[in-house]
């Protein structure tokens, strides 16, 4: 049987003043990596990253964390932001607006609804991270829908994809398919503060990792010496790391499939680096989806490389940052993780704070900014003369008669 590809109001936030400025919001900042770090002789003889943009022979756009923190472009952003902080798409109900639609599936961040041959995937405002809706994000559901349908559009040399139209900003309508319960993780440095990231299980002494043998002595944030793979499995609520054999002694995909799907993230991972280095960022880390289609082709679903399902850093900053013990500069959802978990257990407090308004700001202009930055495109913010709801139902609603 398929399992749909892969909801919460938004938070009342108080208006809070923070212990920090904007120009702060780095991992450094918020009290990781204050340390200077013990280097190996192998990473200090041969920059690890260094090496990678210097061979290149065209040279990888600059960006700094000024062009993040400051200028027009921020400020017209940022006030168009304030405008929908209490505007967000936190939870549709398709289901009820829209004919012929069968069933809902709510995740942590899209509503899958059910149409026969196809699935609509309505990507929302909510901001997930430890397996748990954190807060609701202006404009997140459409720059995560838009990013995608970039890579996907770009990645069909690599592998083929579930996507069939795009009839809404946060919507995309995408062929029903199989959906392998596993997400195949591909990891180019050592870094990462959730339970399962690669730092924090190397850190507690693990050096056999979903079947990738680690050598003593890594730093955190360093550049591995090869892409790895860390698949993961859904356990209940939450993600479990797997290794390859477990994979296939537990039925979860055959050998060819596995080997297969493996191959193509490790390519679009290689590819999605190469993007991202050409546009001043590095793509550190991310995870893909794949299912199989009816003709039994294995299609890439779900999202490709957005800040949700990724890890982006400043590439110009990194080196000099990585020699002097300080995170980098970073361009995702990770300074959120840091606040929660500096701020309580996400993993067990029942009732977490409320993630304060700047912050929610700051990740909706980072997201913006990382869109903006690898498309080259500018993000058309939304009108809000017609309600988000009301605007995905009628575009919606054109695109199914289109079908029949």
């Amino acid at each position: 049987m398929a399992r749909p590809m892969t909801g919460i109001h938004a938070p009342k936030t108080p208006a809070v003043k923070l212990p920090f400025s904007i120009s702060s919001f780095t991992s450094a900042s918020l009290g990781r990596g204050k340390t200077r770090l013990r280097m190996l002789s192998a990473a200090s003889s041969s920059s690890p990253v260094k090496a990678s943009l210097s061979h290149r022979q065209d040279s990888p756009r600059n960006i700094s964390l000024d062009a993040l923190i400051k200028g027009d472009r921020r400020e017209e952003i940022v006030g168009a932001i304030d405008k929908s902080l209490f505007n967000c798409l936190s939870e549709t109900n398709l289901h009820l607006t829209v004919p012929g639609i069968k069933s809902k599936t709510r995740g942590k961040v899209r509503d899958i609804y059910d149409y026969g041959d196809y699935l609509i995937l309505v990507t929302t405002d909510r901001q997930s991270a430890f397996d748990r809706v954190l807060a609701s994000i202006p404009f997140k559901g459409q720059v995560l829908n838009e990013t995608s349908l970039w890579w996907f559009d770009r990645t069909q040399h690599i592998t083929s994809n579930a996507v069939v139209s795009v009839p809404d900003k946060n919507v995309t309508i995408a062929k029903k398919c199989s959906v392998f319960p596993v997400e195949f993780v591909v990891r180019g440095f050592v870094t990462g503060s959730t339970d399962t990231s690669l730092w924090t299980v190397y850190k507690n002494g693990v050096r056999n990792y979903c079947g990738n043998v680690l050598p003593d002595g890594l730093v955190k944030n360093q550049k591995l010496s090869s892409h790895i793979l860390t698949p993961t499995t859904k356990a209940d609520t939450h993600d479990v790391p797997v290794t390859p054999d477990e994979i296939l002694e537990r039925g979860l995909m055959s050998r060819a499939d596995y080997e297969e799907a493996s191959r193509k993230a490790l390519s679009l991972f290689e590819y999605g680096q190469k993007v991202a280095l050409e546009h001043g960022m590095i793509l550190v880390d991310t995870k893909y989806e794949f299912g199989k289609g009816e003709d039994g082709s294995i299609l890439l679903i779900d999202e490709v490389h957005t800040p949700d399902s990724s890890r982006y850093w400043i590439a110009q900053s990194y080196e000099e940052r990585f020699q002097n013990g300080l995170e980098p500069e970073n361009v995702d959802k990770e300074f959120l993780r840091l606040w929660f978990k500096d701020n309580c257990n996400p993993y067990e407090d029942e009732v977490l704070p409320d993630a304060p308004e700047e912050l929610v700001r700051e990740l909706s202009w980072r997201y913006i900014f990382l869109y903006e930055t690898i498309t080259k495109s500018k993000f058309e913010v939304p009108l809000l003369e017609e309600p988000l709801h009301d605007r995905i139902s009628r575009n919606v609603k054109s695109a199914l008669a289109a079908l029949k």
